[in-house]
């Protein structure tokens, strides 16, 4: 299968109690295949990863985020997978936006990517859920994020894998 490159801006978009929103997607090759995923997508030709960011979190949630409301890279990940027919060789970079009360309510998520479903998951349930999270480990990954995100930190890299072959 030939792979395409990807590259993607992901935005870990955090609520007052700390519970992140995931999307749930699946692919349509693979019935009962579905796994859940945070808000972002593609970098466009002429777009920078932070003008990707504001307009992915747009386009999925109608949520108009400024770009000072991102935090600095916090990880930075490559994985290989493929999904309906189609294989891809991804970099990620995921930033940090907390989102008021008002904002969460305000959500309109309209995403092909999320016709499955989304929701807030706090830590507890990220750690203790037998679905499917990319990427893997949220659960120490997020709070690791959100006790040190206004420290200088260097983002991690948080691997280079295989979707498709990788086990949970």
């Amino acid at each position: 299968m030939t792979l395409t490159e990807r590259w993607t801006s992901r935005v870990l978009l955090v609520d007052d109690d700390g519970r992140l929103l995931l999307l749930c997607g699946r692919d349509p090759r693979s019935p009962g295949a579905r796994w859940w995923f945070t808000v972002g997508g593609g970098v466009e030709e002429g777009e920078g990863y932070l003008q990707a960011a504001v307009r992915e979190v747009w386009e999925e949630t109608a949520l108009s985020l400024p770009v000072e409301r991102l935090s600095p890279v916090v990880w930075t990940r490559q994985a290989i997978f493929s999904v309906d027919g189609r294989g891809f060789d991804q970099y990620e970079e995921y930033r940090l936006a907390r989102v008021t009360p008002d904002e969460a309510r305000g959500m309109n998520i309209r995403t092909e990517e999320a016709l499955y479903g989304h929701r807030w998951w706090s830590i507890t349930e990220l750690a203790s859920t037998a679905e499917t999270i990319r990427p893997k480990k949220m659960a120490s990954l997020l709070a690791d994020v959100l006790a040190t995100v206004h420290l200088d930190r260097r983002p991690v890299h948080l691997g280079n894998f295989n979707e498709d072959t990788d086990p949970e």
